[in-house]
């Protein structure tokens, strides 16, 4: 179980039903409860480690959220990908092939429901899909009718939203893992960690794509150190890449990576210079911004997937 201090019990409410979610994401887990998603009465923050440990860490919240609120009526999951999110699939609710060790084939939704209740209304998303509907319904997309949504923090994923409607083909989007050509060789380096592909966004861009190429994680290199200008021209990338495919009104740049001091700013510059006039946009700070609900936003968004699921 978390800590005391990463136990928060902010409010006492009781007038509608107990919405419980889960952020999962690659670095860590974020649980909390709710009657409304923007307001958590409860939420608890700890380490995703292996699977059935992180479960239980998440089992043990929810018990004692449920004997100090009530029953939980609803869960809404958004995860770390790749996973199975059509609810009519044998297999929903299970993480699918991905480089964190323990968790590919792992059953997510069916270890949660044998103890919360195999009855339980679950939406389950992906992480980012969450962070997405967070921000359109209580943050920087709201009143923004097409929005595309980029996290680059552990991985790097991708949701897309028309009309508040998250959209999906046969599986959910998967932007880490566009194909980019390698633009490390002219900073002398050639690093790509994604174990799948040769060249990809994830494997050239995410957080540990950083901290394998300059020995160090971002959040330690200075604003003006190189890897930033390179980081930018792969996000850049990116939202080219997007704005190409499919037009959206907004792309938001969230995860940990994108809070570096002036990265969104680069990303603008290199986008615009990649562009070359193509495209009929809005300006591009209206265009390419930050999240405003910050680290908030899978939580809240998972909320919302729970409110929806009852």
């Amino acid at each position: 179980m978390p800590e005391p201090s990463s136990l928060q019990d902010t409010r006492n409410q009781t007038e509608a039903p107990l919405l419980g979610a889960i952020e999962a994401g690659g670095t860590k887990y974020v649980c909390a409860v709710a009657r409304d998603p923007k307001e958590p009465l409860l939420e608890a923050r700890f380490p995703t480690g292996e699977p059935h440990e992180t479960v239980s860490q998440a089992l043990e919240f929810f018990r004692k959220a449920a004997a100090a609120h009530g029953t939980i009526r609803s869960l809404g999951i958004g995860t770390f990908g790749p996973a199975r999110i059509d609810p009519v699939a044998a297999d929903f609710g299970t993480i699918l092939t991905t480089p964190k060790p323990g968790w590919s084939g792992f059953p997510l939704v069916a270890a949660l429901r044998q103890e919360l209740g195999t009855d339980l209304p679950v939406t389950f998303e992906t992480d980012v899909n969450a962070a997405a509907l967070g921000e359109s319904l209580h943050g920087a997309a709201k009143g923004i009718r097409r929005v595309a949504y980029v996290t680059i923090g552990t991985g790097i994923g991708g949701g897309f939203l028309e009309d508040g409607r998250l959209l999906h083909g046969r599986l959910h989007p998967e932007i880490g893992h566009f194909a980019v050509p390698d633009l490390d060789a002219a900073f002398g380096k050639a690093t790509q960690v994604c174990p799948f592909h040769d060249s990809c966004l994830e494997g050239r861009a995410s957080g540990p794509a950083i901290a394998a190429r300059w020995g160090k994680p971002g959040h330690e290199l200075p604003d003006d150190h190189p890897a930033w200008e390179l980081e930018a021209d792969y996000l850049a990338i990116a939202c080219q890449q997007l704005t190409a495919a499919w037009s959206p009104d907004l792309v938001l740049l969230g995860g940990g990576v994108s809070q570096k001091s002036g990265l969104v700013e680069r990303v603008r510059e290199a986008f615009l210079r990649r562009a070359g006039g193509y495209w009929d946009l809005p300006p591009v700070h209206d265009y390419i911004r930050l999240p405003a609900l910050d680290q908030q936003a899978g939580i809240v968004g998972s909320l919302i997937l729970a409110a929806r699921a009852l």
